[in-house]
């Protein structure tokens, strides 16, 4: 993916290396942190997703600067194919409906160009927020997946598991 993708509020693009500093902060923060935590290095840990092969991130713009990532990935085995996304903002954005913004237009993306039928998302079960964020674009809950995360505190945290088939995607 090479194109920028234009949203009714934020613009993704693919993440670059000049992104990894504004990035690697946002993930710092406390808010941010509890949900995708990484090791001590934390521009280490953008760095690395920027090369993984698997997933594909992108930068998520507001008013011309870099507010977070969103990321996705897909499964290719033909009977089982679907993508998935994961995204994080930074907490001075929260509650403007960026997020909404982001992941509809990722959504769009995925199933107008790349053909997926199917797109999973896995929020916390206690991040009311997102998963309230998520339900606007038409993703539904499918179960809770227990035990499914380590938290900061080392004690394990259920996950909401929710999906979109292509045809319940709601625009806006």
């Amino acid at each position: 993916m090479h194109a920028t993708l234009p949203g009714a509020l934020v613009s993704l693009r693919p993440a670059a290396e000049a992104d990894i500093p504004a990035l690697a902060r946002i993930r710092t923060m406390p808010e941010v942190y509890e949900r995708w935590r990484g090791g001590d290095d934390m521009t280490s840990e953008v760095a690395g997703d920027l090369r993984d092969p698997e997933v594909t991130t992108l930068a998520v713009e507001y008013e011309g600067r870099v507010v977070g990532a969103i990321q996705w990935g897909e499964e290719t085995e033909p009977d089982y194919r679907h993508a998935q996304i994961d995204i994080y903002l930074d907490p001075a954005v929260h509650g403007h409906g960026l997020g909404t913004d982001a992941v509809r237009t990722l959504a769009r993306y995925l199933i107008t160009d790349r053909g997926h039928h199917r797109i999973v998302i896995d929020p916390a079960t206690d991040n009311p927020a997102a998963i309230r964020s998520y339900s606007k674009v038409g993703f539904r809950p499918v179960g809770v997946m227990r035990r499914y995360e380590r938290g900061p505190d080392g004690t394990w945290h259920d996950g909401l598991l929710m999906d979109l088939l292509a045809e319940e995607l709601i625009e806006e």
